[in-house]
């Protein structure tokens, strides 16, 4: 018995208010590897969507492509002014007993410690998924930008002291 299964790529949300709701978990992580803040990853977030919201029927299906352009870009906008927000007035540093959240912290930190073009290339590459092609169109550099940072990128980490575990 021959069974066809249809694969299709998925449905663009009928309104912004659906593209918010199905992938705002999405960009926020996204974003909160960028910022190392859930706070500035929230403005960040916040930023992109109220930059696109007039462009949500023109995009069309590729419009969380065209949000997380507008949100790296942003963020690159970010970090070469000078940052002048808040900052938070109190920061939990108790240690946690599960060996996950500690490993999801080594790895935040050790991404904080990047420079922030090399950060947002591993995020672009490995949490988002990206190609090198799809990673250079939302930077605006070339692919082989993309390759030699992230080969920097990937070295740094190699030697951080943060995920060698011995600071656990």
């Amino acid at each position: 018995m021959l069974v066809e299964v249809m694969v299709s790529a998925p449905e663009q949300p009928a309104s912004f208010d659906a593209f918010v709701t199905a992938r705002s978990a999405a960009l926020w992580r996204s974003a909160w590897l960028l910022t190392g803040d859930a706070h500035r990853a929230e403005d960040l977030v916040q930023t992109a969507l109220a930059k696109t919201y007039p462009h949500f029927t023109r995009v069309g299906p590729g419009f969380e492509a065209y949000v997380r352009t507008a949100m790296f870009r942003t963020y690159v906008s970010w970090w070469r002014r000078r940052w002048t927000g808040e900052l938070p007035g109190e920061v939990d540093t108790r240690p946690s007993a599960d060996p996950d959240v500690a490993l999801r912290e080594d790895v935040r930190r050790a991404l904080a410690a990047l420079p922030r073009q090399q950060r947002a290339v591993v995020v672009l590459t490995y949490f988002d998924d990206l190609s090198g092609a799809q990673a250079a169109q939302v930077l605006g550099v070339s692919v082989g930008t993309i390759k030699s940072t992230l080969s920097r990128a990937l070295a740094k980490l190699r030697t951080s002291p943060l995920l060698d575990g011995s600071e656990r």
